[in-house]
């Protein structure tokens, strides 16, 4: 049971360091702190996902109906996870009474439970992406899958960096 807590934890760190690393982004060659203001404004406000998503589908070169396809995608998922999200602070607030009053028990089952409502949202966002790649042309599917690609190795690179061991 307590390697099974040591995995959720480890993953949560892993989690909460994939939402920073997305955030830390550099000017490119030419362009001053002022031209990158803007997507950083966007991603303090806690729109990191979105600013993600903005920035993909810049990339893909989406049409007009792409466009709307995907933000009805994405919106829809963020509504249909709203339920378990609102879930998960009260579990983490759970969490934190139960770490203060030392009740392994406690501890155990909400951790269990976390688990269970990090999977229903995840799952609701591979949904929405997957949806999401069926609209893509063969091209856009090709450049999608060169930036999934960039960014499993930049986040392969982070967790060498910080030492984490990794399976692939």
């Amino acid at each position: 049971m307590k390697r099974q807590i040591v995995k959720l934890a480890a993953l949560g760190s892993i989690a909460a360091g994939l939402i920073f690393a997305q955030a830390q982004t550099q000017p490119q060659a030419g362009q001053t702190q002022n031209q990158t203001a803007p997507k950083a404004q966007a991603m303090h406000k806690g729109n990191r996902r979105m600013a993600g998503h903005r920035r993909m589908m810049e990339a893909l070169n989406l049409t007009a109906d792409q466009k709307a396809t995907a933000k009805s995608l994405f919106e829809q998922a963020r509504e249909t996870a709203k339920p378990a999200r609102a879930e998960l602070r009260q579990n983490r607030a759970a969490m934190a009474v139960a770490v203060k009053a030392n009740d392994k028990a406690q501890i155990d089952r909400l951790s269990a439970e976390r688990g269970k409502l990090m999977a229903k949202i995840s799952a609701g966002r591979g949904e929405a992406m997957a949806k999401f790649y069926q609209a893509l042309t063969p091209a856009q599917r090709a450049k999608a899958d060169q930036m999934q690609a960039r960014f499993q190795a930049r986040m392969r690179q982070l967790r060498e960096h910080r030492g984490v061991r990794t399976n692939g």
